[in-house]
């Protein structure tokens, strides 16, 4: 079975969690808490001399990291990735676009908003962190202006990269509502089957669902 070493709060590892729900595949979720510095763990680094995550343990002791290309492996064959030629390539720019001009400024952001508690030393870091991420955004609602997705018209794994970061982006203190096309995808994407959440809900919150 596939195991996926990641924190149920990151980005990058709910598309992968998002990918492998909508493939149907069964996987085995460890958890590794990067705020307790669970990724920097001896453990971990034979692992991923990287030290991040997600990471994806294919068989024991064969590992993938990097969030997109998981994606792009996970996805091969299957509708979520284009076999044309220019379409393959255009989701794979959509992912590159995703790791260099979105989610270093938009995850970033949140980490500082949500995780940090905005803190005062953070202030000038977070407010660089602004133009770039409305930039991004800027970009996806002129791209989405006449298309219900990001490429060949359909749901792909280039959806996945972005919706990540992007239906949270509010958590980093950037305002989605003056992004009218953004925000129809944001739905659209949501309404793909087996879509599920982010986090994983509270006993609580089940209880009222």
């Amino acid at each position: 079975m596939l195991k996926v070493y990641g924190d149920h709060n990151s980005g990058n590892c709910y598309k992968v969690k998002l990918l492998l729900t909508q493939l149907a595949q069964s996987f085995q979720w460890v958890n590794v808490d990067i705020l307790k510095q669970e990724s920097r763990t001896p453990e971990y680094l034979e692992k991923n001399p990287n030290g991040k995550i997600p990471l994806l343990e294919i068989e024991p002791k064969v590992y993938l990291a990097e969030s997109n290309a998981i994606l792009h492996y996970l996805s091969e064959g299957t509708p979520l990735l284009p076999s044309d030629r220019l379409l393959h390539a255009q989701v794979l720019q959509w992912l590159f676009f995703e790791q260099y001009s979105h989610e270093p400024y938009i995850a970033t952001a949140r980490y500082i908003v949500r995780y940090l508690g905005s803190p005062p030393e953070y202030a000038k870091a977070l407010a660089e962190k602004r133009a770039p991420g409305y930039a991004a955004l800027d970009v996806m609602e002129g791209h989405l202006t006449s298309r219900p997705f990001f490429v060949g018209a359909r749901y792909t794994i280039a959806d996945i990269a972005l919706y990540a970061y992007t239906h949270v982006a509010h958590e980093g203190g950037f305002e989605l509502s003056r992004y009218k096309r953004v925000n129809g995808w944001l739905e659209r994407v949501r309404n793909q089957p087996d879509h599920v959440p982010m986090e994983p809900l509270l006993v609580s919150e089940r209880a009222k669902s």
